[in-house]
């Protein structure tokens, strides 16, 4: 049989991409593109709504393959990335037998935290463990990653796996410095050296650990975690060559962990981004051999964005992230549990995150498929976008002293601190929008029994120590904290404030303004008494009053709040707190009768919610 040859699309007239911005045009009737369909990022460049094959005409992007330096399309040429279980137990007994048992369950790469680093420990931890097929990276405090890995490396020696051995040391010197406002140790440099020089046999041992998921959890944008990722994994490599270590023994022994937010094609493009950078920044050292230029990345998902109200949303948002991370072909990912937030994780959450790359890897299979998002138009801008602005923040960095001074200084920390507070300002005015908690919240949920403590996460008791610089200190405030804090203000208070919705007039704009207000006042946890809708004022405030309503809202078109808010105000009088849905034009004339409470799409959220608390909490 003849093949087939003809495209469909070749019957057809191409269409210029003047010919389509003049039908948007036409559609927009006189309402700017730039304004209506161009989205600024928070990274500093405009997204367009559409894409063609020749705004990636140019881009060197797309010239390399799977495998290939500059690596933007993988370090490696299948997508079969490890799903990592982070270890959490009371002893290293408990923690081995746990580790089994995730292993049979599908997982090949584990977290141990380590507070005691001697041969008896490692060796209870990895007891029976496959070391040929099991990923194990280590996390302990900086002091002791040096006796980590003189002990491991003799453990290995001794079993005869330091060529099959796979895994990590997170030595992290920075630590202190964003947890607790310290100075980087002086002698950090000369002890990553020694640890390089440790290793030297364990070929698959990462040791030094860039951990920008800190900046991630602490509300980052996305070009600002990259940026300041690739200056850190910068400064090493000038600071361990300066010290007499070759760039190729440096460089592979340098692992990435990074966050993970929900802006789903904009982290599938910064992974992107990110290796490409890195692969060109290493390059600059003159390796030997093009394979030390690739950046070996664990991602993780965010805790920037869990929620304590509504939490099995974590797993929306969680698996997502996911989604971007495998499709980006990252090396391993951890799944946080959704209850992180609020307690240790239980067996249960720990599985629904595991199974979460199970679905991705079994049902979905992209590990499977090799950098699907090459080539897509979207994608190859964003990665080259994101790639610029990471860029302009790395060179700002390295014209003035580096990523240590910078911490140092407080400069890196004063920077994301700036953007997670911008986030948090976002969140309060909706700007940003976490589902459950600033938008349509389950009114009647409680949480307040199901928080634990959280005991601290840093095993080095440095928090106090002497010269520690507050102001230093990298934030590790979620971005519902705010929010949470109202409702458990609400759940703790003797009373539930009643909020009654007194619908009235326009039909279809008084269900409009009683769904938002529900929505508005739901965030704080009060009790929402929503109606179909009354014929007179009087009607609704004599049922708000039987209701024992403390706040009353006005729900109704602009035109019908001149007649309707000084009637209702007349009538409320002190009996409760009143309210207007809407931002209506005649509200200088509502103000000037006395009338303060307005609430509409522009209003702080949070502000006035926290107005209210303070007004209606007993």
């Amino acid at each position: 049989m003849a093949e087939n040859k003809e495209k469909l699309f070749d019957q057809f007239p191409a269409v210029t991409t003047e010919e389509w911005r003049a039908k948007v045009d036409a559609d927009l009737k006189g309402v700017p593109f730039e304004k209506k369909l161009v989205w600024r990022t928070n990274e500093g460049f405009n997204v367009q709504p559409m894409y063609r094959a020749e705004d990636i005409a140019e881009l060197k992007t797309t010239e390399s393959l799977p495998g290939e330096y500059p690596f933007v399309r993988g370090i490696k040429a299948n997508n079969n990335w490890l799903t990592r279980q982070e270890i959490i137990a009371a002893t290293p007994e408990q923690a081995n037998e746990k580790a089994i048992e995730v292993i049979g369950k599908g997982v090949n790469s584990l977290g141990f935290k380590v507070k005691t680093p001697d041969i008896n420990t490692l060796e209870t931890l990895l007891k029976d463990i496959d070391l040929d097929n099991v990923e194990i990276n280590f996390n302990c405090c900086p002091s002791k990653a040096l006796t980590l890995a003189q002990n491991l490396v003799s453990l290995l020696k001794s079993k005869g796996k330091t060529e099959a051995f796979n895994g990590s040391i997170n030595y992290n010197p920075l630590r202190k410095a964003f947890k607790h406002g310290a100075q980087i140790p002086s002698d950090a440099v000369t002890v990553a050296a020694e640890i390089i020089n440790t290793v030297t046999d364990v070929k698959g041992l990462k040791v030094i650990a860039i951990d920008s998921e800190l900046f991630n959890n602490a509300g980052a944008y996305i070009f600002q975690e990259l940026g300041y990722a690739l200056s850190w994994g910068t400064q090493w490599l000038t600071a361990l060559t300066d010290a007499g270590l070759s760039i190729d023994s440096v460089a592979r022994r340098i692992k990435f962990n990074m966050g993970i937010s929900s802006n789903y094609f904009m982290e599938l493009a910064k992974f992107r981004a990110g290796r490409m950078l890195w692969a060109q920044i290493v390059k600059q050292f003159n390796p030997e051999c093009d394979c030390s230029c690739k950046m070996h990345v664990h991602a993780s998902t965010s805790r920037f964005n869990q929620t304590i109200y509504d939490a099995h949303v974590n797993l929306l948002r969680s698996q997502t992230e996911a989604m971007s991370a495998a499709l980006a072909g990252v090396d391993s990912i951890t799944s946080v549990p959704f209850d992180t937030p609020y307690k240790t994780p239980d067996a249960f959450s720990e599985r629904i995150a595991r199974n979460q790359q199970f679905l991705l890897k079994e049902e979905s299979h992209l590990d499977k498929v090799v950098d699907p998002a090459g080539g897509s138009y979207y994608v190859e801008t964003l990665t080259v976008s994101i790639a610029t602005e990471a860029w302009k923040l790395f060179l700002e960095i390295e014209e003035n002293d580096g990523f240590f001074a910078a911490v140092n200084n407080g400069l890196i920390q004063k920077k994301v601190n700036e953007s997670g507070n911008k986030r948090h300002s976002d969140m309060a005015r909706r700007k940003e929008i976490l589902l459950g908690t600033n938008q349509y919240p389950n009114f009647n949920e409680l949480a307040a029994n199901k928080i634990e403590k959280e005991e601290c996460k840093c095993n080095c008791e440095c928090s106090t120590a002497e010269g520690n610089n507050p102001e230093h200190i990298l934030s590790t405030k979620r971005q519902a904290s705010d929010f949470e804090s109202l409702r458990l203000a609400t759940e703790h208070a003797s009373n539930r404030p009643k909020v009654f919705m007194l619908t009235i007039g326009n039909l279809a704009m008084r269900l409009a303004r009683a769904q938002f207000s529900a929505n508005f006042f739901g965030c704080a946890g009060y009790e929402i008494i929503d109606n179909i809708g009354f014929n007179t004022v009087e009607d609704g405030i004599k049922a708000a009053k039987e209701a024992n309503a403390d706040v009353i809202v006005l729900c109704s078109s602009d035109d019908e709040y001149a007649t309707f808010a000084p009637e209702a105000y007349k009538l409320i009088g002190n009996s409760a707190e009143f309210v207007v849905a809407g931002a209506p034009a005649c509200t200088d004339e509502l103000q000037a009768q006395g009338i303060t409470n307005f609430i509409h799409v522009r209003s702080n959220v949070l502000e006035t919610l926290q107005a209210f608390n303070a007004k209606l909490l007993k």
